[in-house]
């Protein structure tokens, strides 16, 4: 069996990866060609385009980039019918990924979708496309199941990976809050240089106001380390590269940009605040597009505001500095942790990227069931 998937960010490339290893638990022989990041190849193999290349944020960066980005889209259209695979899976990247949904579908190969574009916060007329160009979808949040449902699509709800990812303990501990006595506040400022350059200025500022916390810094695989030298200057920040779970395990508090990371925080029971901050334009256009009332998944998930989001201009030195200091409360932790299990609860047991393989290995050999019973009866006697 051959599968081509697609994913262009971190979170995307994380979640790719454990696919990829369920997949040849449950199928040794399965072939992999993808367009991904170092956790993917890893498992097989290297990309066709790696992640780094991919990661474009907000609608003005997009443009800014549109033929770059239309011809990685030629690319991976030749690319998909040179190689002629039993599956495509796409993982989350929707603006690409919905593109090359429509295309395989014209082409007669099967589509996954792994991680559910974000339609039920902007864009809701996407799922008709949806519909007719996926034919299996595998959601990882819960109400994304409900949500289509009222489209009159059916999708599989198989658990947030994350659940697994946190649960192994994938990258062992290090001592980057040993002996040294002050709490670490966690920074973790995006996987992408747009998203970093708008928001670690900001974490600058507020830990040269806090000497008696300890910063550090998760550096994204993706990024060079020397991208974060100039924007940290000679701010008290150490840089982590062992991987932001190590620096969780150990972390007191974190200041975290709004996506996937916010997940990754709560269940690791961290108490944060969520920082957000784009192109003015972007957010312009983006507030007057998006139907739902928060950016992070944390508080997406429970219906509520249970931790605080700071976006564009509330997120400056001085809320920023009120907000982290409120996240070393007694009351307000336990407050946070109280939610961080009842968030661990809704997002489904461990065993995600499981059902999701069994779910690809379903839709594949249902069709090579399919194009069998064709062919026996195009070539049975008259």
């Amino acid at each position: 069996m051959k599968a081509y998937i697609i994913a262009g960010e971190a979170s995307g490339d994380l979640h790719a990866s454990n696919l990829m290893k369920a997949l040849l638990q449950a199928e040794p022989g399965f072939e992999f060609r993808f367009w991904g990041g170092d956790r993917m190849s890893a498992v097989a193999g290297s990309p066709v385009r790696h992640i780094r290349e991919l990661a474009f944020m907000g609608f003005v960066e997009v443009i800014q980039n549109l033929r770059k980005i239309l011809g990685f889209l030629d690319q991976a259209k030749k690319d998909v019918l040179e190689h002629r695979p039993d599956v495509l899976i796409l993982v989350d990247y929707p603006g690409f990924n919905m593109r090359m949904a429509r295309f395989a579908k014209e082409q007669g190969i099967p589509v996954v979708y792994y991680i559910s574009p974000q339609v039920w916060a902007w864009k809701q007329g996407r799922v008709e496309a949806l519909k007719q160009t996926v034919d299996r979808m595998l959601v990882v949040l819960p109400f994304e199941t409900e949500f289509y449902a009222r489209f009159g699509m059916k999708v599989d709800f198989v658990g947030h990976p994350l659940l697994d990812e946190v649960g192994e303990g994938a990258e062992a501990p290090v001592s980057v809050a040993e002996g040294r006595g002050k709490p670490v506040v966690a920074l973790l400022p995006g996987s992408r240089k747009q998203e970093i350059s708008q928001v670690l200025p900001v974490f600058v500022e507020t830990a040269l106001q806090l000497p008696q916390y300890r910063f550090v810094l998760a550096a994204a695989p993706s990024v060079d380390p020397s991208f974060y030298l100039p924007l940290l200057g000679s701010a008290p920040i150490e840089i982590n590269r062992t991987g932001t779970y190590s620096l969780l395990r150990q972390a007191s508090a974190a200041l975290v940009t709004s996506g996937t990371a916010t997940l990754e925080t709560a269940l690791f029971g961290v108490p944060q605040t969520v920082c957000f901050r784009a192109n003015a334009l972007s957010v312009w256009i983006a507030r007057r597009l998006v139907k739902v009332r928060y950016i992070s998944l944390v508080n997406l998930v429970l219906n509520r505001e249970s931790v605080k989001e700071l976006i564009q201009g509330e997120l400056n030195p001085r809320t920023l500095k009120q907000n982290l200091q409120k996240l070393f409360d007694d009351t307000e932790r336990q407050r946070i942790r109280r939610d961080y299990a009842e968030l661990a609860e809704a997002l489904g047991g461990p065993g995600a990227s499981q059902r999701a393989a069994a779910a690809v290995l379903q839709l594949v050999q249902a069709t090579d069931r399919r194009s069998g019973a064709d062919s026996a009866l195009s070539s049975s006697p008259g």
